[in-house]
């Protein structure tokens, strides 16, 4: 161990620096962007919209399999979402993936009609 205690970052800051990343792109920075989105998900792994923005940012620079893979972890994180599935779909196209395309595709269409791609659990009582 390096004796180096853990920084404790709020979620408020991880929102800045989100918020930051989503103004870079705005104004075509997106290398900057994508180097503050991993800082995002670096300091909240379960930060699905820092996932699902990341994709997109390595989507636009024209790395689709980086892109693929953060869109993976975001439908591992909310699997019935429909954008998240959508984004995907559209990653694989771009990586010449139509196999794979097709079955994010499919997922997204069962969520925009109602249905669910996961079972959703209910809360735990606190």
């Amino acid at each position: 161990m390096s004796g180096e205690e853990p920084v404790s970052v709020s979620q408020s800051e991880i929102t800045a620096l989100f918020d930051e990343a989503s103004g870079d792109i705005a104004i075509g920075e997106l290398e900057a962007a994508v180097e503050k989105y991993r800082r995002c998900i670096a300091l909240d792994p379960a930060f699905f919209d820092g996932w699902h923005a990341l994709g997109m940012a390595l989507m636009k620079t024209g790395r689709f399999p980086e892109a693929i893979e953060a869109g993976l972890k975001a439908t591992q994180l909310r699997p019935n979402d429909q954008l998240a599935w959508s984004s995907l779909s559209m990653f694989y196209v771009r990586n010449h993936q139509i196999a794979e395309a097709e079955s994010a595709g499919v997922k997204a269409r069962i969520l925009s009609w109602g249905g669910k791609i996961a079972k959703e659990e209910p809360p735990t009582p606190t």
